[in-house]
């Protein structure tokens, strides 16, 4: 005899005290060894254990103690392997879910045929109906010959399935079936409910069939819901696994498949890495859909800047204090918001613009119901792994909170679309240029990209369309740009001060609105950098609202987003993976302006 036995069973009656026989057969399950699972609902109860045969027999008989269980007849087999890994007790609102109201197995079932009936009748070749009930996954490793399956991924289907079936199958004799039989005492009742005038269930399912009448008219195994996933017509576990990842029965043949790795993937979930991209990326762009609509900026919110007291401004007045801190806003409008109430402490509490201050202390500036200016969120990932991931960024949008902006901001999406994780763009793009940005996952992986950029050894490539026609194919541009910021946070050419700056262009096409388009390539990275040279060479780049034509600087810097695009793209990015050390190169399709794909 074989040393672990295995028992299944189910019954449908009322039972009531769910929790309390719920708690005693956890402690007994325990004390036996028992291992697998008890499922207890008010419309009665569904077991799968294994574990010594004492051990079983007594829980059957502590079972069959209850008031109308003492019929209970399980279908027993013996393995030489616990089949279970570990037991669970669980009170459900049904014991096979199927979620239809007004089935009620206690009270009625479909007509039971007996499996040696069945198989009298499949040898006469009687005109009937075989009807599988089972899942699509559990059909794969076998069924009864000419069997029709319901097609359906799970039991819940079957009411929407058997609305498909054809309505000639009404007055035709049906025989359901399924591995044990508990979901043929519903699928049976519906049906009829349905106008199916002639429905029989296979008495005791497939395991049944098996015990009574061998492998006769059937083809294959039977899926079982334990680690020996398939019985042979001897009810012995057969070769067959399940796959880790998707669920799926497979047979020898899968498991010798190349693409059958145990515990990641099967024939049937294998996806080479450029489909799982695809996969990842599509589930990442459903979310970020998710999250700018409505767009996070667009509904009023208070936002709070915090302000933070510096050493020099210790023993001061909160005014002098946020003055120095804050320079570019006046005195008086610092009176009129403490007036107002909203320059808060730590605690909260609006702040007279006289208290006195000490370093560190931290206030917080509130703009109350606060409504962003609409921006593009609408970003695309162009790639991910385990360090980084490329977004081609859309404009207008800033990439960082600032100015009229707090939660309009690239930064925002991110933080939302990769929570936990708090990624880490590794290089600027202004808030209207458009395209590749490389960011990182982590603070470790942030570091070792900003390197390279900051060393030059990161190769950027633009597409610029610009104001006018350049004569040679290739030129570059030397002037060195200014340390500070101008207005609006603009940059200037500073012969004097200024940091050396470098960039190199070839023209790509000449068009006939009188504007170019070039390949840009800064050999240094500095702020506005290719806006601010071209400009200087007499060629401003075409929707800038800074670096104007004609002009000495435009009135903003954020476009609006019914404004001409600023015709800015970062094209490619080619640099050294911080993981496995090998240059890697990242392009984002060129937008509309780009009339020509450089080759």
């Amino acid at each position: 005899m074989k040393p672990i036995l295995n028992a299944a069973a189910y019954k449908f009656l009322p039972l009531s005290d769910l929790m309390a026989k719920r708690d005693r057969l956890r402690v007994l399950c325990e004390q036996w060894q028992l291992k697998g699972s008890i499922l207890l609902s008010p419309e009665g109860i569904n077991l799968f254990v294994a574990g010594e045969a004492d051990q079983v027999e007594s829980l059957l008989a502590e079972l069959r103690s209850w008031p109308g269980l003492a019929d209970l007849q399980p279908k027993l087999s013996g393995t030489e392997a616990q089949p279970f890994r570990r037991m669970l007790v669980r009170v459900k609102n049904e014991i096979i879910a199927f979620g239809v109201e007004g089935i009620d197995p206690s009270r009625h079932t479909s007509a039971k045929l007996p499996a040696t009936e069945l198989k009298r009748w499949l040898d006469e070749k009687r005109p009937v109906t075989l009807l599988d009930t089972r899942n699509r996954y559990e059909v794969k490793l076998g069924t009864f010959r000419n069997a029709l399956p319901i097609d359906i991924d799970h039991f819940r289907d079957f009411p929407a399935a058997v609305a498909q079936l054809p309505a000639g199958l009404k007055e035709q004799p049906i025989v359901m079936f399924c591995t044990g039989g508990i979901r043929c005492e519903k699928a049976g009742p519906f049906m009829e409910r349905e106008g199916f005038r002639h429905v029989y269930q296979l008495e005791g399912g497939i395991l049944k069939y098996f015990e009574e009448c061998g492998a006769a008219h059937y083809e294959g195994e039977c899926f079982v819901f334990d680690q020996r996933t398939g019985l042979d017509a001897h009810l012995q576990p057969t070769q067959s696994a399940q796959c880790f990842k998707c669920r799926l029965p497979l047979t020898e043949e899968d498991q010798r498949h190349e693409h059958h790795v145990p515990g990641e993937s099967c024939r049937y979930c294998y996806r080479t890495p450029a489909e799982k991209m695809t996969s990842v990326l599509s589930a990442r762009h459903e979310e970020v859909k998710r999250i700018i609509d409505p767009l996070p900026g667009s509904q009023p919110h208070d936002h709070f800047r915090p302000v933070s007291i510096p050493a020099e401004c210790d023993g001061q007045r909160l005014i002098e204090a946020l003055c120095h801190v804050v320079k570019h806003v006046p005195e008086e409008t610092w009176l009129e918001r403490c007036a107002l109430g909203l320059v808060l402490d730590a605690d909260d509490r609006s702040c007279e613009p006289h208290r006195i201050v000490h370093a560190g202390e931290r206030y917080r500036h509130k703009f109350p119901a606060v409504i962003e200016p609409d921006v593009n969120m609408r970003l695309e990932i162009l790639y991910e792994d385990e360090a980084l991931f490329i977004v081609n960024k859309p404009a207008p949008l800033p990439m960082h909170a600032g100015g009229r902006f707090y939660r309009n901001t690239l930064k925002y999406v991110l933080d939302a679309l990769y929570a936990p994780q708090k990624p880490r763009p590794s290089h600027r793009l202004d808030a209207n240029t458009t395209g590749a940005l490389v960011v990182a996952r982590t603070q470790f992986i942030a570091k070792k990209i900003q390197t390279q950029f900051a060393r030059g050894e990161v190769e950027k490539r633009y597409l610029v369309r610009v104001h006018g026609h350049p004569t040679d194919d290739n030129f570059a541009c030397d002037a060195p740009i200014s340390v500070d910021a101008g207005k609006l946070g603009s940059r200037f050419i500073d012969h004097e001060s200024g940091l050396a700056a470098r960039t190199e262009f070839s023209v790509l096409d000449r068009l006939a609105d009188g504007s170019s388009l070039l390949e840009a390539r800064p050999l240094t990275g500095r702020t506005n950098q290719i806006r601010v040279h071209l400009w200087h060479l007499g060629f401003p780049v075409c929707g800038d609202p800074a670096y104007v034509r004609g002009k000495e600087l435009g009135d903003s810097q954020t476009l609006d987003i019914n404004a001409p695009p600023l015709c800015l793209h970062a094209w490619q990015v080619s640099f050294e993976h911080p993981l496995h050390r090998q240059t890697v190169t990242f392009t984002a399709p060129p937008p509309g302006w780009a009339s020509v794909t450089p080759a």
